[in-house]
């Protein structure tokens, strides 16, 4: 389910609405105004990753698996 970020025409609210269908964005009330006079905001994604690639692998308990490539040892 996508999260849209919308911005009341009448108070000026920005906030985000999490909406199951299409057809329900139309039907989007301001929480502060409660008008339905909003617009959709264009959203930013922004996504971050810590540490180094091999810190990003995933691991098992122990190098258990058996798979050295899948447990990130060499």
């Amino acid at each position: 389910m996508p999260i849209f970020e919308y911005q009341c025409d009448d108070c000026g609210t920005r906030f985000e609405k999490l909406v199951r269908r299409a057809a329900e964005s139309a039907d989007v009330d301001c929480p502060s105004c409660g008008q339905k006079h909003v617009t959709t905001q264009i959203s930013g994604f922004s996504a971050r990753a810590n540490g180094t690639s091999k810190d990003a692998m995933p691991s098992c308990p122990g190098g258990m698996c058996g798979n050295p490539s899948f447990c990130g040892r060499n």
